[in-house]
């Protein structure tokens, strides 16, 4: 069924209190728009009783005269859903395939933070309404209507609760009443001609970061601290740093207050700062923005099209962690706040007592592939591409979007009677509905689509994941396998060749390109760069939960010692380990066949101009807010409770002189972003590779290698010379020779700063290459164990 308008929501104490007589409305603020006037100063929320394969509409307008609670209510249209301006008022349209009835709440400002609701339009199922009439609050059917709750409309644009991140609403309530904002006809915003910047994907290097975190320690010296106009203000940091792609931890509104609890360890309350969490889809989390609840959420509106305008101007696409796999309803316990009002056996998975399925570990499962939901979906990312502007989305346990939908009204996935054999429930289709509609929409696959390719159901799909040519995956078998070999674990050699080539055994089968593969070291979730080579196991008793949260098996590397109190020894290593790790993400994706006879040596005008038509991109690395300095949570690698130091980007330490880790990452991203061959479209030919061991064109795949060296033929820097030493023990190694050219160390993360990276512009620099001039001039060169090399080729002056 369908049903109309856009809704609010309140949390179970309020619902309880709706019974109450309502207090008269406060003056309300009035604007003259054309085609009639707007209640402008309110927003809304709808009551749902039930409903059977219809549309409620409403056209809601304010009557001339001078009693303000007075509304004319016209027949309203179907669509769009959600509330819209139209017709000289605001139309209302909501889905509901069960509901018999529905009541349009709207709720002034200073109402809102007394919870109270200012006005009801009761709709009339003859006017309002097509369809059958049928429905009741019966959970074993699957049905949560309540006429004594109010609902959030799934399409609302903004959703305005409490003001300020972190502090409790009215009564020291933890889920205070929230409600929609009503549009008006004068909603812009001045773009100045912004666009999508569709940069190429092999071109991108990604940071992952998280909006309040970003600018929130006070070391930020921002002006508006924990906003999207603070990451504004540091969007020159990451400028410099060489990124050119931000992707932003949920911004979708959320409650921060779900996890609400003292903590004792540290002295404070928890909470959920990560956001994955939904409320609202379509909304941006208000109290990211500086406005608050200021103009009943148009501010905040505005504020994130502004950091997306921002971050456009310099050259930084914006992309968004979109959690479509869950939201903060939960289970049959759970609150009653939006989808589980409207229609809970349309938006969840349900088995057939009304249980929840819990594929995202989070209580319920959203139910994907359902045509409505799948639409609403659609719908969703559609708005923030061409409203807000964003360039594309992370999928948060994105495999929960390929398993089929609840079977409640006898209709498969592409809602078609059952013929033959049913489809159970969750199963994995190797061709959803949604993700096929998605990747052939003509906004949607245009964008970026990066899949999250698992979920807590235990569907791993790196590799595997339904694509069309178009979506990306986060490649955890990349990070597994570099932690592994960077450690020193025997038998991952050849493994780690192939995460440097991109993954070709994940990708290459299926049509797909070395860019397919998001390469990531650290997230969010798990240890930091500095914790994963200082703890062997997670510190997260700070969580409460009496460190039996996280993951167990992290593949770390304390280096010798636990924790940050280490020799000087240990710690000269951990930062050698955090060189290589940085190293290896910027040159990964690099796809070639494996060849232990060696190459024939051309020149390199021959070679380049032979392949400059199958040339492109080579992969994607992906960076966590805050490694870039050496950022510590302590050993604690599930830190999503925490607003605090712990998740906090830390200014002053990236400031620090000892903070040299942030050059050598600034230098890094310059050198791939320079490098021609280290952003190709297409696997490339064994001409343009080579592969060495300790001598030339001699790799050792054997299971004790801990040594993995190649050449890259580039346009740029002629040919380059990598190599990674795994080993606790020190090696000598045989460059290959070129004749009329000269190798030229660049990169050694076994020297200290600021030798580690021998740019240009280094005073000492020419002093630095002429220390290992008797080694290079016998094409040698030393490497300490735990340690890797870039050098470059160059020329011979014939007159030196």
């Amino acid at each position: 069924m369908y049903g109309c308008l856009p809704l609010s929501t309140i949390n179970q104490q309020w619902q309880q209190q709706q019974q109450q007589q309502l207090s008269p409305p406060p003056a309300a603020k009035y604007e003259q728009n054309s085609g009639g006037n707007v209640f402008s100063n309110s927003t809304a929320s709808i009551s749902i009783k039930a409903a059977r394969d219809g549309v409620d509409t409403a056209v809601v307008e304010e009557e001339e005269g001078p009693k303000l609670r007075k509304f004319l209510v016209f027949e309203g249209h179907p669509a769009p859903f959600g509330a819209t301006v139209r017709d000289g008022g605001v139309n209302f349209a909501i889905f509901s395939a069960n509901a018999v009835s529905a009541t349009l709440c709207l709720i002034s400002l200073s109402d809102l933070h007394e919870n109270r609701v200012t006005e009801q339009i009761f709709l009339d199922p003859l006017t309002n309404k097509t369809g059958d009439f049928d429905g009741s609050f019966s959970p074993e059917e699957g049905h949560y209507y309540d006429p004594s709750q109010i609902v959030l409309d799934p399409y609302a644009k903004a959703v305005i609760s409490k003001e300020d991140f972190g502090v409790l609403g009215p009564d020291d309530n933890c889920w205070p009443q929230m409600a929609c904002i009503i549009p008006t006809s004068d909603d812009k915003f001045d773009w100045e001609g912004d666009s999508v910047l569709k940069y190429p994907q092999r071109d991108l290097i990604i940071y992952e970061m998280h909006v309040r975190g970003f600018t929130q320690h006070e070391s930020s010296r921002a002006e508006f601290p924990g906003t999207y106009l603070g990451v504004v203000e540091k969007l020159d940091h990451l400028k410099e740093l060489g990124i050119n792609c931000i992707e932003l931890m949920p911004c979708h509104e959320f409650n921060e207050l779900e996890h609400y609890s003292y903590n004792s360890f540290l002295g404070d309350y928890k909470v959920n700062f990560w956001g994955y969490s939904t409320v609202n889809y379509f909304s941006p989390m208000t109290r990211y923005s500086s406005a608050g609840t200021r103009n009943c959420g148009r501010d905040a509106i505005n504020e994130f099209k502004l950091l997306v305008r921002e971050a456009h101007k310099r050259g930084i696409e914006v992309l968004m962690d979109v959690v479509f796999n869950h939201t903060a309803e939960g289970n049959e316990k759970g609150l009653t706040l939006s989808f589980k009002g409207v229609d809970n056996s349309v938006y969840y998975m349900l088995a057939p007592k009304g249980e929840f399925y819990n594929y995202s570990g989070c209580g319920n499962t959203f139910n994907c592939n359902h045509p409505v939901v799948r639409q609403f979906i659609l719908d969703c990312l559609r708005y923030w591409v061409t409203e807000m502007h964003v360039d594309g989305f992370r999928f948060d346990l994105a495999s929960i979007m390929t398993r089929s939908s609840s079977l409640w009204h006898a209709a498969n996935v592409f809602g078609s009677p059952i013929k033959g054999d049913l489809l159970t429930t969750g199963t994995p289709l190797s061709s959803p509905p949604l993700i096929e509609m998605m990747s052939n929409d003509p906004i949607l696959r245009h964008v970026k689509l990066i899949a999250e390719a698992w979920d807590a159901g235990g569907l791993y799909q790196v590799g595997t994941y339904p694509h069309w040519h178009i979506w990306s995956e986060w490649n955890g078998k990349y990070r597994d396998i570099v932690r592994q070999f960077m450690k020193g674990t025997d038998g991952f050699s050849g493994a780690f060749a192939e995460c440097l080539c991109g993954s070709p055994d994940l990708y290459q089968e299926g049509g797909r390109k070395p860019w397919n593969s998001i390469n990531f070291v650290c997230a969010h979730d798990g240890f930091t760069l500095a914790d994963l080579v200082t703890y062997n196991e997670k510190h997260n008793l700070a969580n409460g939960e009496d460190n039996n949260d996280g993951e167990n098996h992290n593949n770390s590397w304390n280096c010798g010692q636990e924790g940050e109190l280490a020799s000087i020894s240990v710690k000269k290593l951990r930062k050698r380990q955090m060189r290589n790790f940085f190293l290896c993400l910027m040159v990964s994706q690099v796809r070639f066949k494996f060849y232990s006879c060696s190459c024939i040596y051309k020149s390199f005008s021959l070679v380049v101009s032979q392949l400059r038509l199958i040339l492109s991109d080579q992969g994607v690395p992906m960076i966590y807010m805050g490694d870039e300095y050496g950022h510590t949570k302590g050993g604690n690698n599930n830190t999503y409770c925490h607003d605090n130091y712990i998740n906090y980007f830390q200014w002053d330490k990236k400031e620090e002189s000892s903070s040299d880790f942030f050059r050598f990452c600034r230098l890094m991203t310059k050198f791939r972003h320079e490098c021609e061959s280290l952003g190709l479209n297409d696997f490339p030919t064994a001409e343009r590779l080579q592969w060495h061991g300790h001598a030339p064109g001699t790799p050792d795949w054997s299971k004790t290698s801990r040594f993995v060296a190649f050449t890259l033929i580039d346009s740029v820097k002629h040919e380059i010379y990598i190599a990674f030493n795994a080993s606790h023990l020190p090696v000598t190694i045989t460059l290959p020779e070129r004749p009329a050219y000269r190798w030229e160390p660049i990169v050694d993360t076994g020297k200290p700063a600021p030798f580690d990276f021998l740019s240009g512009d280094l005073p000492e620099r020419d002093t630095a290459i002429k220390q290992y001039s008797h080694f290079l001039e016998a094409n040698l060169y030393p490497m300490l164990s735990y340690s890797s090399i870039i050098l470059t080729l160059s020329p011979v002056d014939a007159d030196a």
